[in-house]
């Protein structure tokens, strides 16, 4: 898919008015699984299993060659985030987004999924921002769930990880690669496609926070 600047402009206000959705209000996540030989795929019915454990408002699978992936999505990163080279879970740390995109189709499926939380006002950063860290949870205790019976699971999340109060980025290791998931768009995917062809909202209303998340699996 190409596309021009214009058309790249028209969506930025979608970008940015999906980070703060999803990253404050609606969260969803992505399973990524990559088949190896002598392996079996673990079937969608067993990731829906896992799934119904937790309070998910909407999921949906895609295969990973549905993924769009932008340069200008990580132009955005690069000139409008504060995070941008100052997190392992941010660009420059997860690659071009050429590498990302490869990365990505090293595995066949996509798990999407959301959750949702209330606020008085979706505007207000310091009620909206806080409600991200139970979607973080959520999204951590189903890529654990699927690493156990799966070869290799990828788990793309909301906004950078703020697991940490200072990152160790570029100086050293990171801390807690156990607990670290790259935000969705550091990796360059259009996050507002991937949303419509898995038929999943990514607005609800203004007292309503979407967040979303993404993990790929192998085996």
């Amino acid at each position: 898919m190409t596309e021009n600047i214009s058309t790249v402009t028209e969506k930025r206000i979608e970008v940015v008015k999906r980070e703060t959705f999803w990253y404050n209000l609606d969260v969803s996540s992505k399973l990524k699984y990559r088949k190896k030989k002598g392996k079996k795929m673990m079937k969608e019915e067993r990731i829906e299993e896992i799934a119904a454990q937790y309070p998910l408002c909407q999921y949906n699978f895609l295969d990973t060659k549905e993924l769009v992936f932008s340069e200008q999505v990580r132009y955005i990163c690069e000139t409008e985030c504060p995070r941008y080279g100052k997190s392992w879970a941010c660009p420059p740390a997860t690659g071009t987004v050429e590498e990302c995109r490869k990365r990505c189709l090293e595995f066949e499926k996509v798990f999407v999924f959301t959750t949702v939380a209330e606020v008085e006002d979706i505007a207000n950063m310091e009620c909206t921002l806080p409600t991200r860290q139970e979607h973080e949870k959520v999204m951590r205790a189903i890529r654990d769930e699927i690493a156990a019976e799966a070869e290799e699971v990828l788990g793309l999340s909301t906004d950078s990880c703020d697991f940490c109060r200072e990152c160790t980025y570029p100086d050293a290791p990171c801390r807690h690669p156990e607990m670290m998931n790259p935000c969705i768009e550091s990796y360059g995917i259009l996050v507002t496609d991937a949303a419509e062809k898995a038929e999943i909202d990514f607005f609800c209303d203004s007292n309503t926070v979407t967040w979303r998340s993404e993990e790929r699996r192998v085996g």
